[in-house]
């Protein structure tokens, strides 16, 4: 027997066109009405309504609901909300998300939005640069200040990362002089005199085991792994060198800037009070339930 052959027989049901969705939406919200008068305290009713109505249904659904003198009611239109009420095709479209399959970060702009974040590391002075797309980090580049925009005032916090495409001069296998394509990130900034200036070559300011390693990290972010996760790989690194163990910790920090207040964090306890009740506030792990904050 077919779906098609199936439905036909349910019509012959006496209850056909009788649940949640089909009933008569205002009738049902009048009857609640009439039913409470005789209830010592208060009712409440649950009204589902399909996917496709209108506001002027949720609308008329509601004034019944008042006119009628209800105390109680709940509209849930269906798909509003995950987890509740899932019909057939959404569990199907569901567990189509829950297969593993390749992400594509969203190409790069010529320019992006640019937050300059100075630090002490170590009792040493860093700076870390984040490229925002949509206010959430696409790419970082960071290490030393002595090594890269010792120059820039201290003022400025904001700019431009431009990605710019310039050739130099090269040799190909044969000794022939030829011209090669690089990448080079720029930026751009208004100082205090309100003049606009240009920093050349970002990607050659740091170390270069930095900038490769920021290669990587760059591409997890534009993949947009939770930034929490993010965290939590970049802490697991065990690298060996203790410049670059330091630079892991500048990285660290910068990346912790951006993670939203309120964000849970698991299989972590406090190491005050040991509760469980860890989140995240203006970057720093904080025990909702003593208030110790991991940043001291």
């Amino acid at each position: 027997m077919n779906k098609k052959q199936l439905d036909e027989i349910v019509k012959l049901s006496p209850y056909y066109g009788a649940t949640s969705n089909d009933v008569d939406w205002v009738k049902k919200v009048e009857m609640q009405g009439r039913i409470q008068k005789h209830v010592d305290h208060s009712i409440s009713v649950t009204v589902n309504l399909p996917n496709n109505v209108d506001e002027e249904i949720v609308s008329k659904v509601y004034e019944t609901g008042w006119r009628s003198g209800c105390k109680g009611i709940t509209v849930y239109r269906d798909g509003s909300r995950d987890g509740v009420l899932i019909t057939k095709s959404q569990k199907e479209e569901k567990k189509l998300e829950e297969i593993f399959e390749d992400t594509h970060a969203p190409k790069r702009p010529k320019r992006l939005k640019g937050h300059i974040i100075r630090f002490q590391n170590n009792l040493e002075k860093w700076v870390g640069v984040v490229g925002l797309m949509n206010d959430r980090p696409y790419e970082i580049f960071t290490g030393k200040l002595e090594n890269g925009l010792s120059n820039l005032s201290p003022s400025i916090k904001e700019c431009e990362i431009v990605k710019n495409i310039i050739e130099i001069d090269g040799v190909d296998e044969n000794g022939n002089t030829i011209k090669i394509k690089k990448k080079r990130y720029d930026i751009e900034y208004i100082d205090s005199d309100g003049n606009k200036q240009i920093h050349t070559g970002l990607n050659h300011a740091f170390n270069p085991e930095y900038w490769n390693y920021a290669k990587l990290i760059s591409g997890i972010l534009r993949h947009r792994m939770p930034l929490i996760y993010v965290v939590e790989l970049i802490e697991s690194l065990n690298l060996d060198s203790e410049h670059l163990n330091t630079w892991k910790n500048g990285v660290i920090r910068v990346i912790k800037r951006f993670i939203k207040d309120g964000v849970k964090v698991s299989g972590k306890t406090c190491p005050k009070c040991g509760g469980e009740h860890l989140e995240y506030k203006e970057g720093c792990v904080t025990c909702m339930s003593c208030g110790y904050g991991k940043c001291g």
